[in-house]
């Protein structure tokens, strides 16, 4: 049975979907004012995977992943870019779409823009004022902190200890400092007209209420970064609290970080490393190989020497599965059928709250078994294996002319007409054959 740490009881737990083999997932998406570093990918690789094993587990899994186009840095950047909101925001998530494709980490099934859910906002607000979990103020609508017992309940954080996060700099016209914003009056960039003024609605409403308009209910997995567990995904567990008397989602799961080996990365310090500069250099599957050579759950330094190291492992993958894929075609083979110990060993491994780690130690040992004799049940697994992590060995198609020079290569070589024969064996050479 696959078992998962949950971050909401800080505990590994057996996993049973809220509706039986249907499995609903949100993933907080990126902030369209940037393109993604090398960071901002790790959650979409993860969640990919996770839907991945879930589907060859049998589960049906509904997966959405938000963007959030509206934003006080949207409004910054666009202001210094002298565009709309709107432009820069389609702009940067027509570009987050493009990497995510290219990582392999597209397989959204929704991907909800906030400013798609305005008025689902407001009346969600408005519910929680009726009942008293939210107020008006000159400045906005706040969420009453206080109200929900059990806040805190993710990030293992008390209400009493709160204050000392806020800047006692800031006048404000809130009942507690440390109650969070609902809606943000403002004249100042994209804004929206609401019964309590002009603005925009807060980041931590954003994402509760295209859960709800989505799912309708208690989802099955919220994931996102590690860093979103407080104040972001607290505030959202609060709200559901509040709204629909749940903490949003049954299983919550957070990610670790990924920094550089020496230093924080972040685009606000301006370290930060681009993701679509990086697959131009290294291959995609690479990236994604890195990842996943890392606990989900576990920081990862990243440096130029490590993500070498998995391009390495990435070409050596793609080699051995390409000379056996060649061989195949020559000897008119197949390997349809997978070798259930191997199969078990990778299920027994990602059972066990996605220990990935394991699985790339079990991915090498079958790329050195294939290279030291072929087998086709061992092929077949490990194809199977890759395929479930989403990583795509670079195979290229065998067609008849190949298998032609092959056969005059090895004339060549038994006439001892070494000069065809070294052009044959480049070509068979070139596309990684022999």
């Amino acid at each position: 049975m696959l078992k998962i740490y949950n971050s909401l009881t800080n505990k590994i737990e057996n996993f049973k979907p809220v509706n039986n083999k249907h499995v609903n997932m949100y993933v907080c998406g990126p902030t369209v004012y940037d393109d993604i570093h090398i960071g901002n990918g790790r959650p979409v690789v993860f969640f990919d995977v996770v839907k991945r094993y879930l589907t060859y587990l049998d589960y049906r899994v509904t997966y959405a992943s938000n963007i959030t186009d509206v934003d006080d840095k949207i409004i910054e950047r666009a202001s210094k870019l002298n565009i709309t909101e709107k432009e820069l925001a389609t702009s940067y998530t027509n570009n987050f779409f493009e990497v995510a494709k290219k990582i392999g980490g597209y397989s959204f099934d929704y991907t909800p823009h906030a400013t798609s859910y305005i008025n689902e906002m407001i009346e969600f607000i408005n519910q929680l004022m009726v009942d008293g979990y939210a107020y008006k103020t000159d400045s906005g609508v706040y969420f009453r902190v206080d109200k929900i017992e059990d806040y805190g309940i993710l990030s293992n954080q008390q209400v009493k200890d709160l204050k000392m996060g806020v800047r006692i700099d800031v006048l404000s016209d809130k009942e507690k400092d440390y109650d969070f914003a609902l809606w943000k009056n403002t004249d100042q960039g994209i804004k929206y007209h609401a019964p309590w003024g002009v603005g925009r609605p807060g980041w931590h409403t954003e994402c509760v209420v295209m859960n709800n308009e989505l799912f309708g209910g208690q989802i099955d997995i919220h994931g996102g970064g590690f860093d979103l567990k407080f104040p972001h995904h607290e505030n959202e567990i609060a709200q559901s609290k509040a709204h629909s008397n749940h903490h949003l989602a049954k299983y919550w799961m957070h990610v670790g970080r990924l920094d550089l080996a020496s230093e924080k990365m972040s685009k606000s310090l301006g370290n930060d490393i681009k993701l679509k500069d990086l697959i131009q250099k290294y291959n995609p599957n690479a990236y994604r190989l890195m990842l996943l050579a890392h606990h989900y759950r576990a920081p990862i330094q990243f440096s130029e020497d490590l993500i070498e190291q998995y391009q390495k492992a990435y070409d050596k993958i793609s080699y051995t599965l390409n000379k056996w894929h060649f061989y195949m075609a020559l000897n008119a083979l197949n390997a349809d059928d997978t070798n259930m110990q191997i199969l078990g060993r990778f299920e027994n491994e990602m059972n066990n709250d996605f220990a990935t780690p394991r699985v790339i130690s079990l991915i090498d040992k079958l790329v050195k078994d294939l290279n030291k004799d072929f087998d086709g049940q061992t092929y077949a697994s490990l194809m199977t294996i890759l395929n479930t992590l989403g990583i795509e060995p670079k195979i290229q198609n065998v067609h008849d002319k190949d298998i032609e020079i092959y056969k005059l290569w090895q004339t060549a070589r038994l006439n001892k007409d070494y000069e065809h024969a070294d052009t044959y064996r480049k070509h068979l050479q070139d596309k990684g054959f022999i």
